[in-house]
């Protein structure tokens, strides 16, 4: 009998390699030391960070094009046997008027400005097509990013806050309380019938905000006091309606969209349970086969010609859907493909 599925792979903004132990940025003098070699990834104000056409490691700066020690609002990253890496955010070059098209989210292109014979890349989007040292350094100086720019005022007492520690707290300027980056905790399921050990079937939605025939697995956060299984369990039946049991934990993945941490599991439904979508939260939900999610992946992968179309039998939703699936950036999408290379 086969085992139940596992995920083959890192989620594509799970990688990483630099070190980021705490003691390293408290180390003032050795930071400061070693900035004439530190190399600094810069951002600009949409997010994105530039590399070179062809390639895919992020085109770093030296950091003493920033100046003779760090500004004040440069990030530490961390540092591998060669570097330190900060990361500079709000660069923002004068782009080329032409554009360049490239991978994005949900199988589509996006286009990429350039400069300087360089593309800018969006990590939401472009994340899964860096190496493990670039996606981890943009993945956290993201995270980062997007703290800063929504912990301008202490909650105690209302007053302005400043960044210290090189990016990794902030101070109020008027309690002196100190605040500390903050990871909202989310889970995300794949729900697959209870047949076998890894299902026939699998169990997709659409919420109203996505655009037509893009379903993906269900996700939610976690409440306060709440278990991580025991969220799986709620955040199912709520959105889709469905009980589910064996709830089995399979990886985790940053997701600073705004800061979230993504927790994947697994769950079972009873092959005949029929999804009652929740208004306003779910568009719609299915039961899809294997051959239908692998048809999927194919198209979006670009192994095939078209999109993959429904056939409304056999519970592949409804006939004709055109199901698009999640972009390689995602935990859910390696969790599908995991799922769809297993035998049930």
């Amino acid at each position: 009998m086969s085992e139940p599925f596992q995920l083959h792979e890192l989620p594509a903004l799970s990688r990483a390699t630099v070190d980021r132990q705490e003691g390293l940025r408290s180390d003032s003098d050795r930071l400061l030391s070693n900035w004439g070699d530190a190399r600094v990834i810069v951002i600009d104000d949409d997010g994105r960070s530039p590399v070179r056409e062809g390639e895919a490691s992020l085109a770093t700066r030296k950091a003493m094009v920033f100046g003779s020690e760090p500004p004040d609002t440069a990030l530490f990253l961390g540092r591998t046997a060669e570097h330190d890496y900060w990361a500079i955010l709000g660069v923002n070059p004068e782009y080329a008027p032409q554009r360049v098209p490239v991978a994005g989210n949900w199988g589509f292109h996006t286009d990429a400005p350039t400069a300087d014979g360089e593309l800018w890349l969006g990590l939401r989007g472009q994340g899964d097509l860096l190496d493990d040292t670039s996606a981890g350094l943009f993945t956290t100086a993201i995270a980062l990013r997007n703290w800063h720019r929504r912990a301008g005022f202490c909650a105690r007492c209302g007053g302005k806050q400043h960044q210290t520690d090189f990016g990794w707290s902030r101070r109020c300027e008027s309690c002196g309380r100190q605040e500390f980056p903050r990871t909202d905790p989310a889970v995300i399921c794949l729900v697959h019938d209870d047949v076998g050990n890894n299902g026939e079937h699998v169990l997709l939605a659409r919420q109203p905000t996505w655009p037509k025939d893009r379903f993906s697995v269900v996700a939610g956060f976690v409440e306060a006091g709440e278990a991580l299984e025991s969220c799986v369990t709620r955040e199912v039946r709520e959105e889709v309606g469905i009980d589910v049991g064996d709830v089995r934990y399979l990886g985790s993945q940053p997701w600073p969209f705004p800061r979230s941490i993504m927790l994947g599991f697994s769950a079972r439904a009873h092959p005949g349970a029929m999804p009652r979508p929740a208004d306003g939260e779910i568009a719609e939900a299915y039961w899809f086969s294997r051959e239908a999610v692998r048809q999927a992946i194919a198209v979006s992968d670009g192994h095939a010609d078209t999109a993959a179309s429904t056939s409304g039998d056999g519970g592949d939703g409804p006939q004709g859907t055109e199901m698009l699936l999640p972009g390689n950036s995602s935990i859910a999408r390696v969790m599908l493909e995991a799922w769809v290379s297993a035998e049930p």
